[in-house]
């Protein structure tokens, strides 16, 4: 089980080597469309590997629903952890 943070760590490592981002720029309030500038193609590339490093496909659907990083933390961690999404 990996925590909220170790998985900010490794998804920060791979927003810099997949797309070539300063470290700095990848917070867990940076916005993936608009702060990091990750397009729709980018995104299908991020799901792809967060698929090969955790052995699990994040749904498209529920993809589509992140706009920050830190989003992206919570639904690797639900996932990781078979825990449901809420609904606020």
């Amino acid at each position: 089980m990996q925590s909220r943070e170790e998985i900010f760590v490794t998804l920060r490592s791979a927003l810099v080597e997949l797309f070539e981002l300063d470290a700095e720029r990848v917070t867990l309030d940076a916005n993936l469309y608009e702060d990091l500038e990750i397009d729709s193609i980018d995104a299908v590339d991020l799901i792809d590997h967060i698929k090969r490093q955790t052995g699990r496909k994040l749904a498209a659907e529920e993809f589509k629903s992140v706009r920050s990083v830190g989003d992206v933390v919570e639904a690797v961690y639900r996932l990781i952890n078979d825990t449901p999404q809420t609904q606020d």
